[in-house]
């Protein structure tokens, strides 16, 4: 991980691929446990320390995750992140297939918690959720198409079940639809950068964080 904001109130960091947000059932160290670790060492501070997880990104997604300092932070951002305050960038590699050059998104998800999966579904139905994003087609490559989204919800692997549905599942990802999996098991999708106003502050901020080091990206 790579700490791209940093202040009283809380740290932005660029997630690689394969990391997780929180710990899981594999026992595999996240990154709200380094940052927690990270702020003891830094500021020399004993006992527990309270870092908050703000927002999540699935583990073979790459990008920004927003980490609270302090309670009163945490309460704040997620406030935030409820009422849509936060715009969300997202750029997605996908899997070549005659689409608008723009559009609009909007479906009903469903997740299913034993498939760890959301479905598209044709109407609203008992646990289904709206879900919209917009896109954009910024790139052809010769097999794949790169995307930029901005999502107007943040649904269970939403941006990954929306792609699917029109044809143009992210590159590596097996679970919704692609041809192979990538090498390092990553797929295709980067949390690029968020807006939002701080809520200390009250100051706009963009963040943005790089691509990861992997050579279909450095062809961006």
């Amino acid at each position: 991980m790579k700490i791209v904001f940093e202040d009283n109130h809380f740290l932005i960091v660029n997630k690689r691929p394969g990391q997780l947000s929180q710990s899981d059932k594999t026992g595999d160290q996240s990154i709200l446990e380094l940052c927690k670790n990270y702020v003891k060492l830094k500021y020399n501070k004993k006992g527990n320390v309270f870092v908050g997880l703000v927002n999540r990104i699935d583990r073979p997604t790459s990008g920004l995750l927003i980490l609270a300092k302090t309670s009163k932070c945490l309460e704040r951002m997620n406030k935030i992140l409820n009422n849509r305050e936060i715009k969300k960038t997202y750029v997605a590699i996908t899997e070549k297939n005659t689409i608008k050059k723009s559009g609009r998104l909007i479906n009903f998800l469903k997740k299913n918690e034993k498939k760890n999966k959301s479905f598209v579904v044709n109407k609203e139905i008992k646990g289904s959720k709206e879900s919209i994003l917009n896109y954009k087609l910024v790139k052809e490559l010769d097999n794949y198409n790169v995307l930029k989204i901005n999502l107007e919800t943040g649904r269970h692997h939403q941006i990954r079940a929306q792609l699917s549905n029109i044809s143009c599942p992210i590159m590596g990802d097996i679970k919704y639809g692609a041809k192979r999996p990538n090498k390092d098991l990553s797929i295709c999708l980067h949390s690029q950068s968020l807006e939002f106003i701080h809520p200390v502050t009250k100051k706009q901020l963009k963040i943005e964080a790089g691509f990861p080091d992997l050579k279909i990206w450095n062809s961006l």
